[in-house]
């Protein structure tokens, strides 16, 4: 057991004095935090989020229609402020959404003509999406109106008869609500944070502790420790273990981070979640021994971790919510470790669904990481 502590404590403090780990152990994890949950924040706006998305409708003499386009934006979480025309002053920006009606909107509807819409958004790419689905559900939706209201109307389609389509009860009602206990949908960084947590602890020990272990082999390190009164059992143990060490300094820098930074909330399963991330971390370590082990350069170490942890944390969850993705990535999902890891979190995290619910999670972790462990013990060679 001495030995083994020994070993995993001197790989452990010999990567951290190498400045490329640092920069990935401590630095890039925030920066990464704060520009993926920036752009994915728009994600959680639009399904009875607190804060509405801010719109400016440019309308010269909307008439009647007015108000029931308006009353469609506010039930797509849209808050539009109605203007007859946007005027920029010099040194300012447009505003961020901006959606233009023709002249007397009112006006050409009686009298049977096409209306042009228009919508400019200057959001991110997968925010602009979103929004523009919610812009055409409120136009159709009064669009819908208007024609509804004018078959049961008699005569001239006016504000009244729209008023009373609005009162009468609706056949089908659509309840939206939140999937578990919490009742605030997550926003950017509670999908980010845990997202690039798991990626980076992979990219970490994937590229660091794999190339530490081809650079230990191509010098002769490794066969020094097999000449060593130390058993290989323990060698192994002990590479593992210093892995694990690098793994729990990003967890633990990730949780503080996040906390104190980005005021991230971890639900009332906190342990449960340090128990997940370990189970991770366990993994990961795992992984790094075995590509550090069948790699023959420390380039292709490297190359072989960089590529497998963006693949993974892609096809996993951790960029992005897995929800947004077409079905055979969702699919594909329950068989990536990052998805099983991601799925997890998200149980405790956005869903508060109680420890008990990511305890299937937990068990296929632990059996994923024994089998890649006992990989990496066969492939393990000291030259």
């Amino acid at each position: 057991m001495r030995q083994m502590l020994f070993i995993a404590w001197t790989d452990a403090l010999f990567q951290l004095r190498q400045g490329s780990t640092l920069l990935w152990l401590l630095v890039m994890p925030p920066i990464f935090f704060y520009f993926i949950g920036t752009v994915t924040g728009g994600f959680s706006s639009g399904f009875g989020g607190a804060t509405a998305t801010p719109i400016v409708v440019v309308a010269e003499s909307p008439g009647f229609l007015r108000d029931q386009i308006n009353l469609r934006l506010i039930e797509n979480d849209f808050a539009p402020e109605w203007l007859a025309d946007v005027v920029i002053p010099e040194g300012e920006e447009a505003p961020r959404r901006i959606l233009t009606f023709a002249a007397r909107l009112s006006d050409l509807i009686l009298a049977g003509e096409q209306v042009s819409v228009s919508f400019d958004t200057r959001s991110s790419a997968l925010s602009r999406e979103f929004e523009a689905i919610r812009i055409q559900r409120s136009v159709y939706t009064a669009l819908a109106d208007i024609v509804a209201s004018e078959a049961a109307g008699e005569g001239v389609l006016n504000e009244a008869d729209l008023v009373a389509l609005n009162a009468k009860p609706r056949i089908w009602n659509l309840e939206v609500s939140s999937a578990g206990s919490r009742q605030k949908i997550p926003s950017g960084f509670e999908q980010a944070i845990p997202g690039i947590l798991v990626m980076f602890t992979l990219l970490v020990l994937l590229t660091s502790g794999a190339s530490m272990l081809v650079i230990e082999r191509k010098q002769g390190l490794l066969r020094r420790l097999a000449s060593a009164p130390i058993s290989r059992r323990e060698v192994v143990a002990g590479k593992w273990a210093g892995r694990m060490i690098l793994a729990a300094i990003q967890v633990t820098v990730a949780l503080v981070i996040g906390t104190l930074l980005f005021k991230m909330e971890w639900g009332p399963d906190l342990w449960m979640v340090i128990v997940i991330l370990a189970a991770w971390a366990g993994f990961c370590a795992s992984a790094g021994l075995l590509v550090g082990s069948i790699a023959a350069t420390e380039g292709q170490a490297g190359g072989l971790g960089v590529l497998a942890a963006n693949v993974l944390a892609a096809l996993g969850g951790c960029w992005w919510p897995i929800e947004i993705t077409p079905g055979w990535m969702q699919a594909l999902q329950n068989f990536m470790p990052t998805g099983w890891t991601m799925d997890a979190l998200h149980k405790l995290i956005s869903f508060q669904s109680g420890a008990a619910s990511a305890l299937p999670q937990l068990a296929i972790i632990l059996l994923a990481t024994f089998v890649v462990a006992a990989f990496a013990v066969n492939r393990f060679k000291y030259v």
